[in-house]
């Protein structure tokens, strides 16, 4: 049997991962703590964790695993900007969910828009006192507006065809443009000065960590919208305050902040939050704060859970190859170019 050490575990998280669990003979000791330093003693006895984009898994971390004889890290999500990828080489393998279900984040992101620009939010919560009025909630329509749209993987390709349904202009940016497709692709400044609407489907990298800061908000048109549902550093949130405060920004739709992982995926409501930035934005009118919750549909419940039992399986499998490996090895963490012909350690 294989014995998993699962942090950071939530009451949707258990249904779906049981029910593979058994399918392959695999143990989940699941946890309520996230993982870091003081925590990764728990996963003695386990030769797998099981971790989320909330767990630190640094130099530290990544060593006090590997003295406990942790020989497998199983990421049950797309991103792995918390797992220090280059620590972990020739130690522990490391492996993630590129994609579990791509519409359930790309829907959210146009939830969260159709919600900002129609004020349905403020339209619900006033009918609920029988106020019926409709002085302050007029929006304006998406047709013929230009969405750009940062990061042209699967989540971001099926939020342009979306964005395209609404009869909006489609303009994106990516460094790795996608071959033979009909989108049209720009500079990041002409997409940072065209779009109405802009939203982030890329990876958090060094490269893209404040994208969008001050100077990029400058850039901008006056009341541009800007959705995240990828990760929170991402944007420079002050500069992003400043921005809405100056009434440049016109919206700002936030499923993800770059200090979340203390604060979001628990109930808070009876205790005073600490971050005043988080604090401050909240209580904008025209900001929408969801907590992380782009992916939670059940199909992507249920996919992290059987793709993430099948990478720990591929892991104990003759070879031990896993297409979903992330290796420092070759340079490109996401794509081993020795085409996985063999474990790189």
């Amino acid at each position: 049997m294989i014995k998993v050490a699962f942090y950071d575990t939530k009451e949707y998280d258990k249904p779906s991962f049981e029910k593979y669990g058994k399918l392959h003979d695999i143990d989940f000791r699941f946890l309520e703590t996230k993982l870091n330093e003081d925590t990764a003693s728990l996963a003695s006895g386990c030769e797998v964790v099981c971790v989320f984009v909330n767990d630190t898994v640094n130099k530290d971390v990544i060593d006090k695993l590997y003295e406990n004889g942790v020989k497998l890290i199983a990421l049950r999500s797309a991103g792995y900007n918390n797992v220090d990828v280059h620590s972990a080489f020739g130690k522990i393998h490391v492996v993630h969910v590129p994609a579990y279900s791509p519409y359930a984040v790309a829907e959210h992101a146009m939830a969260l828009l159709l919600t900002s620009v129609r004020r349905i939010h403020k339209a619900y919560n006033r009918t609920r006192e029988f106020n019926f009025s409709l002085n302050g909630l007029t929006g304006f329509d998406l047709h013929g507006k230009t969405a750009g749209v940062i990061g042209t993987g699967k989540i971001g390709r099926i939020f342009i065809d979306i964005c395209k349904g609404f009869g909006m202009k489609v303009i994106a940016y990516d460094p790795y443009p996608q071959k033979e497709s009909d989108i049209v692709y720009v500079s990041l400044d002409e997409l940072f000065k065209s779009s109405d609407v802009i939203s982030l489907h890329c990876p958090l990298t060094d490269n893209t960590h404040h994208m969008v800061d001050s100077s990029a908000i400058e850039k901008m048109k006056k009341g541009v919208v800007i959705i995240n549902t990828s990760r929170g550093g991402l944007i420079d949130a002050e500069a992003l305050l400043e921005g809405i405060k100056e009434r440049k920004v016109g919206a700002a739709c936030l499923d993800v902040y770059e200090e979340e992982s203390d604060i979001f995926f628990e109930d808070r409501s009876g205790h005073i939050l600490n971050d005043d930035l988080l604090s401050r934005l909240i209580s904008m009118p025209n900001v929408l704060v969801t907590s992380h919750q782009a992916f939670l549909t059940e199909e992507a419940l249920n996919n992290i859970a059987e793709t993430t039992v099948n990478n720990i399986v591929s892991y104990y499998n003759k070879d031990g190859l896993c297409d979903n490996e992330l290796c420092y090895k070759c340079g490109n963490i996401e794509h081993c170019k020795s085409d996985r012909k063999e474990r790189c350690f």
